[in-house]
């Protein structure tokens, strides 16, 4: 199917071609001066999931999927979505795209390259981290010794041999010498704070809170310190400004950062979706991973930082899920079993309970696979209503496209525009970090309790009183509503392990790292990297996966 021009697209959303910046013909950026404001602006819909299981979900292809349905069904829509990262392509995840008939447009460029934002944070990142240990090298921040740098790089290849290192080695010239580390760029505070600012001023506000480490007394470093924030702002310029492209049948799509969903706070930007709400009807986006976990931090993060409010949420849930978390393994999730269904269902409900409890309207999309069977659907539709869902249907964008999501779509208009949406965050922002670490493990994670690790209730107490009292990013594994990945379904009588607090000033959060996390995957044993190749005749790319 061709791609439409990216001016016509952009012109559905009420642009000039003089207003937007193309990058070819299918894609495009906004100026931020370009924005319009309606007075009153469209509905916002959040795609969530149950938790993760090794069957997938398909959470961007259910995304993309409805912002067809619903142009199929005569509504004004667009689509935010994150901006995939490269280091999951050549790695096991792939792409971010969406699958099947419900994709966005150019995958492979999307996928890759695109218009450089990555490239332009990773180099502002880094930029600041060479700033910080040249300060240190020539004593210009007193009390700075290398061995209180915190500021650590980053890379977009899941090399784990870069995790920890050391840098510096080689002699005076070369210092400081210390130990170090990557973390993959999606990682990045700079990557937050761009999908959560408003605006340049704000952006460089938040540069120049970022702390990149800690003086021999105990006192915070930050980047207006060490200096370049000039700098870093010429090279994020473009990078702040939203990406248009389009659906695979045409609907715009904003495709604009693109934070991880269990070691940041993995959403795509506020901008995006004040972009989007100001310029259709409705718009669709997307929260990493599950609900416990990316809708959370959606919430808790995105919304309390200043993004719209949402007015309805999507849970997608798979046949092969369900049976996952009700039991069976990998290898027996084609054979049909009711039974699974309804116990792994749970974990559907305790999706839909914490949607809920955020009050919004949930409605249920299960993600169709040749293989479900009309009673396992059955049972699935059945518990979803019983859990409080508003709405239950079937999702068949990946084979149908726009056409298989139709009734998933009016549901979803129908929720959005219900007035049931009366938006509670979990926590206020003046209870301490110790309290809301303790509340998000009561209410999210049915946890028994927080197990705190060595220093990690002082170094709580530190950042608290250095007037860091942030939301809460848990870090931990997306495969368990708890810390272990080997629990299933909704485990109780379990506690929650924090290992370390970072602060995120610039970002506006506390990091909290809940068991093993690795902030630097890496490579798998066959890495999508094998299949990913270049047609020299034709130029084009080929062998990336999308999900």
């Amino acid at each position: 199917m061709p791609l439409r021009p990216i001016v016509d697209v952009s012109q559905e959303l009420g642009f000039t071609p003089a207003d937007i910046e193309t990058y070819g013909n299918d894609k495009a950026k906004i100026p931020l001066q370009a924005f319009p404001q309606r007075e009153t602006p469209g509905k916002l819909v959040v795609v969530t999931a149950i938790t993760p299981t090794p069957a997938g979900e398909g959470k961007s292809t259910t995304a993309v999927g409805l912002t067809q349905g619903l142009s199929k069904i005569g509504k004004n829509v667009a689509l935010t979505i994150r901006q995939p990262s490269l280091g999951p392509v050549f790695g096991h995840k792939g792409g971010g795209t969406g699958g099947g008939m419900s994709t966005v447009q150019p995958a492979n460029e999307i996928n890759l390259h695109f218009t450089g934002d990555f490239h332009a944070m990773e180099s502002a990142h880094n930029l600041l981290a060479a700033m910080t240990d040249n300060a240190v090298y020539r004593g210009a921040i007193p009390g700075l010794q290398p061995d209180g740098v915190t500021w650590r790089r980053v890379t977009d290849a899941e090399d784990r041999a870069l995790r920890q290192v050391v840098t510096g080695v080689g002699g005076r010239l070369n210092a400081p010498m210390r130990e170090a580390g990557f973390d993959i760029n999606a990682a990045s505070e700079i990557m937050a704070i761009l999908a959560l600012t408003n605006g340049y001023a704000d952006l460089r506000e938040r540069i120049g809170n970022i702390v990149v480490g800690w003086t021999t007394d105990r006192k915070p470093v930050t980047a207006r310190e060490i200096g370049g924030i000039g700098s870093m702002m010429a090279l994020l310029r473009d990078a702040v400004k939203p990406n248009l492209t389009q659906t695979l049948e045409g609907q715009p799509a904003i495709v604009h950062m693109g934070p991880f969903g269990n070691i940041a706070h993995g959403c795509s930007s506020i901008l995006a979706d004040i972009l989007a709400i100001n310029t259709a009807d409705i718009t669709v986006t997307e929260a990493g991973f599950g609900a416990d976990l990316g809708f959370q931090k959606f919430m808790d993060i995105k919304v309390r930082q200043g993004g719209p409010e949402p007015s309805a949420a999507v849970v997608v849930a798979t046949i092969r899920g369900l049976k996952w978390h009700g039991g069976v393994k990998q290898g027996d999730l084609e054979t049909s079993n009711v039974d699974a269904v309804k116990t792994g269902a749970e974990n559907l409900a305790n999706a839909i309970r914490i949607v809920k409890m955020y009050g919004l309207p949930p409605v249920v999309a299960i993600n169709q696979f040749p293989s479900d069977t009309r009673e396992e659907i059955a049972a699935a539709k059945s518990a979803a209503i019983e859990a409080g869902a508003v709405g239950v249907a079937e999702a068949r964008g990946f084979a149908e496209g726009g056409a298989g999501m139709t009734e998933l779509a009016e549901a979803v208009w129908d929720a959005a525009h219900s007035g049931k949406a009366n938006v509670n965050l979990l926590y206020e922002d003046e209870l301490s970090t110790i309290d809301k670490v303790e509340r998000i493990s009561d209410k999210l994670f049915n946890a028994d309790g927080v197990e705190w690790g060595p220093l990690t209730r002082t170094t709580a107490r530190r950042f608290e009183s250095n007037g860091w009292n942030f939301p809460i990013c848990m870090a931990k594994t997306h495969l368990s509503v708890s810390a272990n990945p080997r629990l299933l379904n909704v485990p109780r009588g379990h506690t929650i392990p924090i290992r370390e607090l970072r602060v995120l000033a610039g970002a506006k959060q506390i990091v909290t790292l809940a068991g093993n996390i690795i902030t630097l995957p890496g490579l798998p044993s066959n890495p999508n990297a094998w299949d990913i190749d270049l047609n020299d005749e034709t130029g084009e790319i080929t062998g990336i996966l999308s999900t």
